[in-house]
């Protein structure tokens, strides 16, 4: 197997990233859904000013994004590039996204919370998210009346996230128990655990691209760092099987995976017209083919950003008009075959 660079992070050619968000709401303000418009100017505003406070550590780093100010594209393009939820995607009215590009971390106002404080990280880093998320919570908390219950903990608008307020989640890629149908289980013992495993956009999205998010579900009497300990923990687990199935598909089934992979990408560098379920699963068969050396020159950077950028309102944004599904199809296969003929040349190893 292929070494893979420091830049995925620790396990990145399993592991695409870990989050954090945290969940934090004003003990003076009705939650989002009730709040009216003014109120909700008042909450962004004390937010800000807190940020920009002198030896705050965030004075000048937060860009301020109004959703109201944004067209139904750009929201969607922020959707798929894992940046915001879809529910702070749907609050045009109050819904406000402050991001600092320097260290990975946003807020999101008047997502289900006042905010949501979010860290995303490359590779299996979820105490490093939780640690810039952390600061950052910290210093907000010393300057905001968050509201809280000395029973219950930090209050939430949907009681699954009241105590600790937080959801520590990390995204994989595992082809390889995809294609030997264990994902089911995997499911099922996350379950058993306290966890969830969800689609590549979150709860109640679709798997695509053999892309599995795993998050807690407890937040309520149970300790920060046990929660992170225990993602920790089951993802590892999840690494290990995901490595021993690549590893039996080398040794057992070596031609029938090249196939696959060289089919894979004959189809990518050739099709005319390709959907976004298709177009996934192939790239994803090139990220397992490039991670165990059956291919090569196709850097994982470059097809891990093809992922992202044949989703439907990407391929909108880059064509700069309203395309028809058929249109968009197109386009995506013009842009992965474009991205392909770049990579080089390719091999399949001995």
């Amino acid at each position: 197997m292929r070494q893979i660079n420091s830049e995925f992070g620790p396990h990145g050619d399993i592991v695409i990233s870990s989050r954090v968000r945290i969940a934090r709401n004003l003990e003076s303000f009705v939650f989002p859904h009730l709040l009216s418009d003014k109120d909700a100017q008042a909450v962004s505003t004390q937010i800000k000013k807190v940020l920009e406070k002198e030896n705050s550590g965030y004075q000048n780093r937060f860009q301020s994004i109004r959703m109201k100010e944004t067209d139904e594209v750009d929201r969607q393009v922020f959707v798929e590039d894992h940046r915001i939820s879809p529910a702070l995607a749907s609050n045009v009215d109050k819904g406000e996204l402050l991001i600092d590009e320097q260290s990975g971390c946003s807020l999101m106002i008047h997502e289900e919370d006042h905010i949501r404080i979010q860290c995303l990280l490359k590779g299996l880093r979820p105490k490093n998210a939780f640690e810039e998320a952390n600061a950052l919570d910290d210093w907000m908390g010393k300057h905001l009346p968050f509201a809280y219950d000395k029973r219950i903990g930090f209050l939430t608008a949907c009681p699954t996230n009241a105590g600790t307020g937080l959801r520590v989640s990390a995204m994989l890629h595992l082809p390889a128990l995809t294609m030997m149908g264990h994902p089911d289980g995997l499911i099922r013992a996350a379950g058993q655990l306290g966890f969830v495993v969800r689609g590549v956009f979150g709860e109640g999205t679709a798997y695509l691209g053999n892309l599995y998010q795993i998050s807690n579900q407890i937040t309520l009497g149970v300790k920060e760092q046990e929660i992170i300990g225990n993602l920790e923990d089951i993802t590892e687990q999840v690494i290990l099987k995901e490595r021993n199935a690549r590893n039996h598909l080398l040794e057992d089934r070596k031609v029938e995976l090249e196939d696959r992979v060289l089919r894979s990408l004959g189809v990518l560098k050739y099709a005319r017209l390709i959907g976004r379920k298709e177009a996934m699963q192939l790239i994803s068969d090139l990220i397992l083919g490039s991670s165990l050396d059956i291919i090569s020159d196709y850097s994982l950077s470059c097809l891990h950003g093809l992922m992202e950028q044949i989703q439907p309102a990407n391929l909108q944004k880059k064509s700069g008009i309203k395309l028809t599904e058929t249109e968009r199809d197109q386009k995506r296969a013009e842009l992965i075959s474009a991205a392909l003929e770049q990579g080089g040349n390719n091999h399949v190893y001995e």
